[in-house]
């Protein structure tokens, strides 16, 4: 037993440890939010990417609301004499807790993803387990990837394309809101090539490949990966940038996908959200705090977005595809009176008043509480247990 007193310490939206009991009730309140739906067929998915963000939302969405069984697969570190483990370590034992409490078969799996091992670890689990998937859900958010076939590493770039960019962003100095105005380079060709290598579809159709070669793809077998669009206030920093060019290459393999005979594959554009990912992209953390302050409540969390996401992948809705046949998760942002608002919002923050103009101080909190910290009916003055046992 090794109990600690954890405190969030680090630097910018970066902290060095996270708090064991803050993640398990995030997770915990999660859950709380889903209506389940009385079903007697309990799907088998693999979720890619399970641990954290969007990918998490989907695993306990699809576990909360159909008992889905099946694999989820992330990649994080274990805790060590210095530091805790990474936050998603702990999400992760809470969401295996919660899906043994209902009766699910799920497995989780801590590996690299795009590693031709993990995939056939995952595969021969599934062969021996289920006897195959129903449905793929494919959330990665990785810096770099290791081609398996070549073992070359990709590196990922936030950078403009053709031109240089300059936008607004959000910082915090000792927790208070700064302006900031942050230039983007423009990317090579190289870099934004090797950009597409590592957030692109190359890894998704990867995955679909070797279910295809084990005969592991279940009659109706469909497969989503997730994205983002945005509003034009990021636009040259994401969706025109070396990211915006490994989602157009996202899209275009689930077209490529569809193709084949037994497979449904989409994109879901999803809203935007405070992530660990999304964070580290100049812009987004400003764009979010805004659009917070111009919807309050009534904007859609991840867990909202994917349980509509799971109700249009079972047929309980049908699916909002548009005229691209990508899923459409994201209307309640792109709504022109919010963005209208957003942008007033946007063009009027400054240096002396981003405190108010902003949610600065609710985006925050998002933040801290991606670690587990912030998290209500915590008690952050106690030792917590920092030694948890990935669920085997």
């Amino acid at each position: 037993m090794t109990d600690r007193l954890i405190k969030p310490v680090g630097r910018g939206f970066l902290f060095l440890d996270s708090h064991p009991a803050g993640c398990a009730r995030l997770v915990r309140d999660l859950t709380g939010q889903v209506e389940a739906r009385t079903t007697d067929s309990r799907p088998v998915a693999l979720v890619v990417g399970s641990s954290s963000g969007y990918g998490l939302a989907a695993t306990i969405a699809g576990l909360a609301r159909y008992g889905i069984d099946g694999v989820g697969i992330s990649f994080e570190k274990a805790p060590t004499h210095r530091r805790t483990a990474t936050a998603g370590w702990y999400r992760t034992a809470a969401t295996a807790a919660y899906a043994a409490d209902q009766g699910s078969e799920f497995h989780f799996v801590n590996a690299d993803a795009f590693a031709d091992t993990t995939k056939s670890d995952v595969l021969d689990l599934i062969a021996e387990r289920f006897g195959g998937v129903d449905y793929l859900i494919y959330s990665v958010a990785a810096p770099r990837r290791v081609d398996p076939r070549t073992e070359t590493t990709y590196q990922s770039v936030i950078k403009a394309i053709g031109q240089a960019a300059q936008t607004k962003s959000l910082a915090f100095e000792d927790g208070e809101p700064v302006l900031q105005e942050v230039a983007i380079e423009v990317a090579t060709d190289e870099e934004v090539a090797e950009t597409v290598q590592v957030m692109g579809g190359e890894d998704w159709i990867r995955w679909v490949d070797a279910l295809e070669e084990r005969k592991l793809l279940k009659d109706g077998f469909s497969t989503v990966a997730l994205t983002y669009i945005g509003s034009e206030l990021t636009g040259p920093i994401y969706r025109q940038g070396s990211i915006g060019a490994a989602k157009a290459h996202l899209e275009s393999t689930a077209q490529s996908l569809r193709e084949r005979d037994g497979v449904e594959a989409r994109t879901s554009v999803n809203g935007a959200a405070v992530t660990q990912a999304s964070s580290a992209i100049p812009g987004i953390g400003l764009y979010v705090s805004l659009l917070h302050k111009v919807l309050g409540d009534k904007l859609q969390t991840p867990m909202q977005q994917s349980i509509a996401l799971w109700d249009q992948l079972t047929g309980e809705k049908a699916l909002d595809l548009d005229e691209d046949g990508r899923i459409r998760l994201d209307r309640w942002e792109l709504d022109p009176t919010v963005q209208a608002a957003v942008k007033a919002q946007w063009d009027s923050a400054t240096v002396d008043n981003i405190g108010e103009v902003a949610d600065a101080a609710w985006f925050y909190s998002e933040i801290r509480r991606l670690y587990g910290f912030d998290v209500a009916d915590v008690d952050y003055d106690a030792t917590t247990e920092v030694d948890v046992d990935w669920p085997s």
